[in-house]
């Protein structure tokens, strides 16, 4: 498995931006994948890239709001987060799968997660 390292998590308040990063060696081979655990809550999907970077799914909750990109060239995917609500609290997750094709939402379809960084939002 491909061990990532996720970057960039910390404290702001609510209307603020932050940008995590999750650095992975061999990016080119998956596609990436952000997730997120808020305490006492199941882990949710919250956006994905296909290997080339044109094509991205996002969780509802967060359209419009967050990015996901990818630079291959720096092996580095990146989460662009604008707009944070309290409600975005939560430990994010990078992760990575080795499917061809698409962009799966599913947890399941990846099968490399990074250790979490967190991301706290105050009102």
């Amino acid at each position: 498995q491909v061990p990532l390292e996720e970057s960039g998590g910390g404290l702001v308040q609510a209307g603020g931006s932050l940008r995590l990063s999750c650095a992975a060696s061999g990016l080119t081979r998956y596609i990436m994948g952000w997730f997120r655990q808020a305490p006492g809550k199941e882990r949710e999907f919250v956006a994905a890239i296909s290997l080339s970077g044109d094509t991205a799914a996002y969780a509802d909750s967060v359209r419009g709001r967050f990015t996901i990109s990818r630079d291959n060239a720096k092996n580095t995917v990146y989460l662009q987060m604008n707009s944070l609500k309290p409600e975005d609290t939560a430990v994010y997750y990078c992760a990575a799968s080795l499917r061809r094709f698409g962009v799966p939402i599913q947890g399941r379809e990846y099968g490399a997660w990074g250790q979490g960084t967190q991301v706290t939002v105050s009102s």
